[in-house]
């Protein structure tokens, strides 16, 4: 039976410091550096130690869900009357940033919860569901999650088979979706389904509604930290008042989801930074033949070509976020900032796990953690592959997937 050493894995230090080659911290307000160091110390302090032991057992600590919520991590950009912190996305994207740093499943939590649960009922919902759901979901008292995904639809979710009836006082909902994060304690569930015309709406579906479950996703080798399961609706009896009545058709969930990628755009680089910062620091400690390791060429490159992606990674989400803050951040734009950005990431995760050798795979270090968890992060929200012919589509005007 294996048993993990809470006690060794805690005794290692956050000695993290963000690398920031091209002075990218000219370029923030102070509102900015305030947020994020705040959520960067919250990290520090209430991640780093944990974590390593919660990947370890495959289980989320819901312990920090009022830490995230009062980091401003759970609809940062929502306005102030509605429970969130009122920020701009530049704000949203270094919060995201750190916590990435800390785990991407713990980021993933709060990509849910911000993008694609507080922001389709604050886009799309009327004056009473915001009022009923909002400041709640900003507090961490009530959690969600979204259902787009299903079993057999994927990148083509046009397709979904889930559907809803009008029965008169009520719609009767049925249907299936998968690998839905925060889906096995989420309280409610923003759920996209076809109504008899086959038109996409939006739905909000809590918790205890019968013929609701949500059985949890088990044997993952990536986003051990955060939980993973299904939506199941069996007959289920929605409340007419929860159909979301702002926006229909595939282009309100996809809406969404330009959210959740932008927020991953800035979370892959802090899952880089780290990575980053684990390999210089040990490459600095580590002597072989007389002389630290860093001070050979190999070790140099990989770690100048690391900084090299980071800055370039850095400076791409900063323009976005300014086109995010001006309204003019288009869906392809969004989607060669997650590509760019968490294929920068996993590759630096792969070259740093080089530079610690053998010490690589093992839990006293970040790094394969991080590793493992971007192996979804590339997938999720847009495979690598569909980011490519977003981006080929847009520029040649022939979209290929069609």
């Amino acid at each position: 039976m294996f048993i993990f050493d809470s006690k060794r894995y805690a005794m290692r230090p956050d000695l993290f410091e963000a690398p920031d080659y091209y002075n990218v911290d000219d370029l923030l307000s102070e509102e900015h550096k305030l947020v994020r160091n705040a959520a960067r110390q919250w990290v520090k302090r209430d991640i780093s130690p944990i974590i390593e032991e919660y990947a370890q057992k495959a289980a989320f600590p819901k312990q920090i869900i009022k830490g995230l919520s009062e980091i401003g991590a759970f609809g940062p950009y929502i306005p102030e009357e509605y429970g969130g912190a009122g920020l701009d996305q530049i704000s949203y994207g270094l919060i995201m940033q750190e916590i990435e740093r800390g785990d991407s499943g713990i980021r993933s939590t709060a990509s849910v919860q911000s993008s694609l649960v507080m922001y389709p009922i604050f886009a799309y919902g009327n004056e009473e569901q915001r009022k009923k759901y909002l400041p709640k979901l900003a507090s961490g008292e009530c959690m969600g999650c979204f259902g787009l995904t299903e079993p057999n639809h994927g990148s083509n979710p046009s397709g979904m088979e889930t559907k809803f009836k009008d029965k008169g006082d009520h719609f009767l909902l049925n249907g299936a979706k998968l690998w839905i994060s925060n889906s096995p304690f989420a309280d409610i569930a923003v759920v996209w389904a076809k109504n008899e015309e086959g038109r996409i709406h939006g739905l909000i579906v809590e918790r205890g509604m019968e013929g609701f479950s949500t059985p949890e996703t088990h044997n993952k080798w990536s986003l051990r930290a955060s939980a993973t399961g299904e939506l199941i609706f069996d007959n289920v009896k929605v409340p007419k008042e929860n159909l979301l009545p702002g926006k229909s058709g595939l282009g309100a969930p996809l809406g969404c989801l330009d959210s959740a990628r932008y927020g991953i755009a800035w979370g892959a680089i802090g899952a880089a930074m780290d990575c980053y910062d684990t390999a210089l620091r040990y490459a600095k400690e580590r002597i072989q033949f007389g002389k630290p390791i860093a001070a050979t060429q190999l070790q140099q490159k990989k770690l100048a070509e690391m900084i090299t992606e980071i800055t370039k990674a850095q400076l791409l989400a900063f323009r976005l976020g300014q086109l995010k803050n001006e309204g003019r951040a288009t869906t392809a734009q969004i989607s060669m900032a997650k590509r760019n950005n968490v294929e920068m990431a996993i590759q630096i995760a792969r070259e740093a796990r080089q530079v610690l050798g053998g010490m690589g795979i093992t839990g006293e270090y970040s790094i394969m953690r991080h590793m493992m968890n971007l192996e979804s992060v590339i997938t999720y929200e847009g495979t690598h592959d569909i980011h490519l012919l977003i981006t080929g589509a847009d520029i040649t005007g022939l979209p290929a997937f069609q």
